[in-house]
């Protein structure tokens, strides 16, 4: 289910220097002890693929399985549904015959309202997953965002660009793939103990 984490180069960069040492790297100070190994690419702006980012995480990983497991059972769910209703037809056609109109209406409007109150209840499970997709890309920047400022940090830079705004760049300056060795090496797969966030979007 991809989508798109809001970054554009002003958020980032304005995140990332509020919340860890860019600050200090703009006034000539450094943090005490930086989290990973410097690397110079000579380059004031680093790139990144923020789709790959998180579909090649372990955090990303995790939830496309989990998305698609939830996914698979509601559809499931779904036919199973649609093959009792289908039955609960048949057999109220049958006993059309054998009913005074008045009786038939009264059978066929309950099973109206059972049909769109059931349609309604699947529809809110199918928006509830695409809720839970989005809570899960705001969590994994959230907890990826420390990380990504360390890299910052350690390349001497001063900002990371989303590559879909960047018109043309050499590969050398894009870390996607060192952003997502060291966010994986800090955040793993971001399962966990839930906070309660998780079971509000579950459906």
């Amino acid at each position: 289910m991809p989508r798109r984490i809001a970054c554009v180069a002003g958020a980032f960069a304005g995140a990332l220097v509020a919340g860890t040492g860019l600050a200090q790297v703009a006034t000539g100070t450094a943090p005490d002890r930086p989290e990973f190994p410097i690397y110079r690419p000579d380059t004031p702006v680093l790139t990144l693929d923020q789709d790959r980012l998180f579909a090649e995480s372990a955090f990303g990983r995790r939830v496309e399985r989990e998305l698609e497991d939830a996914s698979a059972e509601l559809a499931a769910e779904n036919r199973r549904i649609e093959g009792e209703l289908t039955s609960e037809e048949r057999a109220l056609t049958e006993q059309r015959a054998s009913l005074s109109p008045e009786e038939f209406r009264q059978l066929a409007d309950a099973f109206d309202e059972k049909v769109v109150r059931l349609r309604r209840e699947q529809d809110a499970k199918g928006r509830a997953l695409q809720r839970r997709d989005e809570a899960e890309r705001q969590a994994f920047l959230q907890a990826a965002l420390p990380v990504l400022a360390e890299l910052v940090y350690a390349s001497g830079a001063v900002a990371i660009l989303d590559e879909r705004a960047v018109l043309f760049s050499a590969q050398a300056i894009d870390v996607t793939d060192r952003a997502i060795e060291q966010i994986d090496a800090v955040i793993g797969d971001g399962a966990g103990p839930s906070d309660g966030t998780e079971d509000a979007v579950r459906p």
